[in-house]
């Protein structure tokens, strides 16, 4: 990323809840922004406080589209790929268009990314990778079998984008995600991330239910940690850097338990009642992985990351969003 510049950045399903901060945080730097969604997941509520600024160009398309990708990349330096298809249970459940969406959608950004000659291709992979592997912290090099059709595209990624860093010279940096939460994050929907679904249960007095006994661990990671990988990613000049793969995390766990006791906690401050609200507990989901911890030496060492937020400081900062704008 060339400082001082104005760099032109395309962030795929920029309206989505990781594209929506990026698109925020990239243009707050001066940047021009190109966003193309097709609002299968993102919501336009998301990118409205951009829609007039002369900096932020909306592309309404499909990235199963080749010619709306081609369209997308037009004179753009650095391509942040967010737009997925996510959710382990979605991808059960359909799996056919996770692929088309997950896979073919990847292939045809990367196509045009190699075409238009684009600097660098940065994206979002999944922690999901790691699958079966049962070794903790995770480290970006040992991976297991995958356990979901969802896992199985998130990989299937990063091995096109290892061919395209080697057969066409494309510089990739892929980015995997551990449990990304805050800010802009949809609390709706069959497949809601836990963190705000959790949330706006309790604002609500209603019994958040758990899959399993709640000893599941995840390394919850703010949103504001996968902005500085992306910055870091785009910036880096560090050839060993390129054309690899990073775990996004903060570097520490928590199990659900943890979690609901620290959003009870947080959430009290604005109404005591919440304290009490009870707990439930269902089934294990199939397809979860039970403990997920991220190794971020890696990135430490190749990118200089340091993430500002612990997922105590992140739950303070999404907690008090949720209660600004969704009750």
């Amino acid at each position: 990323m060339e400082l001082g510049k104005q760099n032109v950045i395309l962030i795929t399903g920029g309206a989505g809840f990781i594209g929506s901060n990026l698109c925020e945080y990239f243009l707050s730097k001066g940047n021009k922004v190109v966003c193309l969604d097709n609002f299968a997941t993102g919501h336009r509520h998301n990118i409205a406080e951009y829609i007039k600024n002369p900096n932020f160009t909306l592309i309404e398309g499909d990235i199963r589209s080749a010619a709306d990708c081609e369209t997308a990349v037009k004179g753009v330096d650095y391509v942040l790929h967010q737009a997925a298809l996510g959710s382990v249970p979605r991808s059960l459940k359909d799996p056919v268009t996770t692929n088309d969406v997950n896979v073919s959608g990847f292939l045809n950004m990367l196509v045009a990314a190699r075409d238009e000659k684009v600097k660098r291709f940065i994206y979002a992979a999944s922690s999901s990778t790691y699958g079966d592997s049962e070794l903790l912290p995770k480290v970006e090099e040992v991976i297991g079998k995958p356990l979901s059709p969802y896992a199985i595209t998130k990989y299937v990624n990063e091995l096109y984008a290892e061919i395209f860093s080697k057969t066409y010279g494309l510089e990739t940096i892929g980015l995997r995600y551990f449990n990304v939460f805050g800010r802009k994050q949809d609390p709706n929907g069959a497949y809601a991330a836990v963190i705000p679904k959790f949330v706006m249960q309790l604002m609500k007095h209603e019994s958040p239910k758990i899959n399993g006994d709640g000893n599941y661990s995840r390394d919850f990671t703010y949103i504001d940690n996968v902005i500085q990988m992306n910055e870091l990613a785009m910036a880096t000049s560090n050839l060993e850097a390129i054309n690899t793969v990073y775990n996004t995390a903060f570097g520490d766990r928590n199990t659900l338990n943890n979690l609901l006791d620290y959003l009870k906690e947080y959430l009290a401050v604005y109404d005591p009642n919440i304290a009490n609200v009870k707990i439930e507990y269902g089934p294990n989901r199939a397809g979860d992985i039970p403990h997920s911890l991220a190794s971020i030496e890696k990135a430490k060492n190749l990118l200089g990351y340091h993430p500002r937020f612990s997922m105590q400081e992140g739950l303070e900062e999404a907690v008090k969003w949720y209660w600004d704008n969704l009750r």
